[in-house]
């Protein structure tokens, strides 16, 4: 049976998920992708097609199972519709419960009155069935039921995910403002990085990008360390999920080191460190505590340099405290941009801020950029081309007399 599914992700990065998707339905001869809208991919396939997704999924926030889609006129419709759906053919009565509701120019006054309508209607569903209601449990339920509601249509889904994908199961400890797993995997894609190719996130703070690209090139996926929703369905399919599994085949270990990171923080180095252990990294990512002023290229070879800078107060640990954050931000970035010129010939530097004014700071011309959101803060992924010799060039000038 052909199911219908939405993977919402961080918007902007909807290409790059209905890409790997396209990749992930390689292994598959059912899954197919049908269109992109702003937030997240449609897809469709098999119930065993949303397993592989949850399994490989690197980009996408959750894998949401089509369950009804109607055109709607007031709360009532919505409520009919929900409680005429056979709810209890995927779970049971004794699982908890979770109702989110979105919605994008819907007339409706209430969203949260919308949202326990929906509720009511699973629950009244069920004791009609059985005189006996779900609970509810808006931390930690056991099912989450999502409806999304445009000008004219309800859709109803059950998320098969369970906890958002990008919680891989791996962190054990974040700095300040971390940046989200999905979120670290489609910059690493939107900058063109592959495996072999020399990765440095010189600003790493706990190693969001660099276990995403360490776990890349070890070929594990990014669910292989938790568990998902579907997996409480009932008719779910445990040799099929172990197939899939299984059907993961480890990659070999690199003999030189290609991934590097460096930050100002001792403790963020260490935390980084854990957290590459935690996600099952048995191969060497080697990290230096040092200022990003004071880097050097970690390879022979260029590569790529992607990192999430600092901004506002958080510039602060990076600098003197006693001066004012604009005048921190000033001094940092001129040093940090002197660095990328004279020492990063022949590298990609892409530069993921919510700082848009990021480049005239550096007082670089970026050759890209690519707008992204951080949940509702707008984005920018800048990419600079370090060009071999043009320092030289601007040193050789004749001095004025």
């Amino acid at each position: 049976m052909s199911h219908s599914f939405f993977c919402p992700c961080p918007r902007g990065l909807e290409a790059a998920l209905a890409e790997e998707i396209g990749e992930i339905a390689q292994q598959s001869r059912t899954l197919s992708i049908h269109n992109q809208v702003p937030g997240g991919v449609h897809c469709s396939g098999s119930l065993a097609d949303s397993y592989r997704i949850n399994l490989h999924s690197r980009i996408a926030s959750r894998v949401l199972l089509r369950i009804a889609h109607a055109k709607y006129v007031n709360e009532n419709d919505i409520y009919d519709l929900t409680l005429a759906q056979a709810w209890e053919e995927w779970f049971d009565v004794d699982h908890t419960i979770r109702v989110d509701l979105t919605a994008i120019k819907s007339p409706l006054k209430s969203l949260e009155f919308t949202t326990l309508k929906i509720k009511d209607a699973v629950c009244d569903r069920f004791r009609d069935l059985y005189a006996k209601r779900p609970s509810v449990n808006t931390r930690e339920p056991d099912m989450r039921i999502v409806g999304f509601l445009d000008a004219h249509t309800y859709t109803v889904y059950l998320d098969t995910s369970g906890e958002a994908l990008f919680k891989r199961g791996w962190r054990q400890e974040t700095g300040d403002a971390p940046l989200r797993e999905n979120l670290a995997a489609g910059l690493l894609r939107v900058s063109g990085w592959k495996p072999g190719v020399p990765l440095f996130d010189p600003m790493c703070g706990s190693g969001t990008i660099l276990v995403e690209a360490a776990q890349i090139v070890a070929g594990i996926p990014p669910g292989a360390r938790r568990s998902f929703a579907f997996e409480k369905f009932h008719g779910f399919d445990n040799a099929e999920w172990l197939a899939i599994k299984g059907d993961v085949k480890p990659t070999p270990l690199p003999s030189e080191p290609t991934i590097f990171g460096s930050d100002i923080s001792g403790d963020m180095v260490v935390m980084a460190r854990n957290n590459l252990r935690s996600a099952g990294i048995q191969f060497e990512v080697p990290l230096k505590q040092i200022e990003a002023q004071e880097v050097k290229p970690p390879s022979e070879a260029p590569g790529i340099v992607l990192t999430n800078p600092p901004y506002g107060e958080r510039i602060g640990v990076r600098g003197d405290s006693t001066q004012p954050p604009d005048e921190m931000a000033i001094a940092f970035y001129s040093a940090f941009s002197t660095t990328l010129k004279q020492r990063f010939a022949g590298w990609k530097v892409f530069l993921f801020t919510a700082d848009l004014g990021l480049p005239k700071l550096l007082r670089l011309k970026e050759s890209r950029k690519t707008p992204f959101f951080n949940g509702a803060l707008e984005c920018r992924l800048f990419r600079f081309d370090m060009v071999a010799g043009f320092n030289r060039r601007e040193e050789a000038k004749p001095k004025q007399i």
